[in-house]
C-alpha cells in the first residue's frame, strides 16, 4: 500500500524547514529552529481532519453538493456523508505534479477535469516558498476552458506555538463580520453578523482556553501592509498568519484533539465563505484562458 499523502518535499532556508506533500499538495510541516508552528502528522498517515491541505476549487461546504452554472444544476459527489455536503473541493486526495523543487522552495501542479458537477477543466499551482523566519504560499488558478467560471481557494493549516497548549495561546483576529456554524448542520452556517458585543469579537485578542469554534470569520481589517493579520501568541511568542486582499474570509476551528496532543486550531485562509457556488460571495470570476493569483504566509516573531 502507498504512502496516502506520497512524496515528500522538503525545503530548508537557515534554520527554517517545511515539508510539502505530493499528494493534496498539502504543508505536512513548518518549524524554526526546531520549534514546530503547525501540528504536524506522520507521513505514513492521511492528513487529519483536512490538516494542511489545499482547498480548491472551492473550500468549506457546497450544500447538498447542488449548485446552477449557466442555467444548469450541478451536482458534486458527496464527500461529507454525514451531512450531505461537497467539503473542501476537489484536489486533496489527487496526485499533484512536481513542476520544481529548490532548496526553499517548491512548486507543484494539478489539473482540475472536467467531472460530474464541475463543468469547466482548470490548472492550478502552488509555491511554498521558505524565508529565515516565514513561509509564503502563493496560490494560482487558470481556466482551461472556454466558459467563465467562478472560483474559490482555502487552506486548512493547523497552527502551534512549540509544545504550548493550544488553550494558553491568545488569538487576535481583526474580523468585523461572523458566520457562526449551526449545531447540527455545519452548512448553512447561520446569519452574518456584526462581532461588536459578541463572543465572537477577537480583534483585542483573547486566550482560546474555553472557547469552541467552526466559525467563518469575514469583514477582515486590513493592516498597513496591504494584509490581513491573524496572530497567535503566548508569553511574547508571536505566530502571524498573513493573509493577502484577495483572502477576504477566515475560517477558525477548535476540534477537541487532533494527533494526541489535545485541542488544536485550525486558520483557514479562503478567498470565499461555505456554499459560495451558490450564493456566488466573493467567488473568483475566471474568464477562458484567464489566470488568478493569490498568497498568505506564516511568519515567527
Amino acid at each position: 500500500m502507498g504512502n496516502p499523502t506520497g512524496q515528500q518535499f522538503e525545503i530548508t532556508r537557515g534554520n527554517a524547514r517545511a515539508v510539502v506533500t505530493e499528494i493534496g499538495a498539502g504543508l505536512r510541516a513548518f518549524e524554526v529552529g526546531g520549534v514546530p508552528y503547525v501540528e504536524e502528522f506522520p507521513e505514513d498517515a492521511k492528513p487529519p481532519l483536512g490538516a494542511g491541505q489545499v482547498l480548491l476549487p472551492w473550500p468549506n461546504r457546497t450544500k447538498g453538493g447542488q449548485w446552477t452554472f449557466q442555467g444548469e444544476t450541478q451536482q458534486l459527489e458527496i464527500t461529507e456523508e454525514a451531512r450531505g455536503n461537497a467539503i473542501h473541493g476537489l484536489t486533496r486526495h489527487l496526485e499533484w505534479e512536481l513542476l520544481e523543487h529548490a532548496e526553499s522552495s517548491v512548486t507543484l501542479a494539478v489539473d482540475v477535469a472536467v467531472q460530474p458537477g464541475w463543468p469547466v477543466p482548470l490548472r492550478a499551482t502552488v509555491t511554498y516558498d521558505l524565508a529565515p523566519r516565514e513561509l509564503t504560499v502563493t496560490h494560482e488558478i487558470r481556466n482551461e476552458g472556454e466558459q467563465p467560471i467562478g472560483v474559490g481557494v482555502g487552506t486548512h493549516p493547523y497552527f502551534r506555538i512549540g509544545d504550548v497548549p493550544t488553550d494558553e495561546l491568545t488569538l487576535t483576529l481583526p474580523a468585523s463580520r461572523v458566520r457562526p456554524s449551526l449545531p447540527d448542520e455545519q452548512m448553512p452556517y447561520a446569519e452574518e453578523q456584526d462581532v461588536e458585543g459578541t463572543e465572537y469579537d477577537f480583534r483585542a485578542g483573547r486566550v482560546l482556553a474555553g472557547v469552541n469554534l467552526d466559525t467563518a470569520f469575514g469583514g477582515l481589517a486590513a493592516a498597513e501592509d496591504g494584509r490581513h493579520h491573524i496572530v497567535l501568541s503566548h508569553d511574547g511568542q508571536e505566530l502571524l498568519v498573513w493573509t493577502g486582499p484577495d483572502f477576504h474570509w477566515a475560517q477558525v476551528f477548535t476540534p477537541d484533539d487532533l494527533i494526541g496532543r489535545g485541542r488544536a486550531v485550525a486558520i483557514e485562509p479562503m478567498t470565499c465563505p461555505a456554499d459560495a457556488l451558490n450564493t456566488g460571495t466573493d467567488l473568483i470570476e475566471l474568464e477562458p484562458s484567464a489566470s488568478w493569483s493569490g498568497s498568505w504566509g506564516i511568519r515567527v516573531r
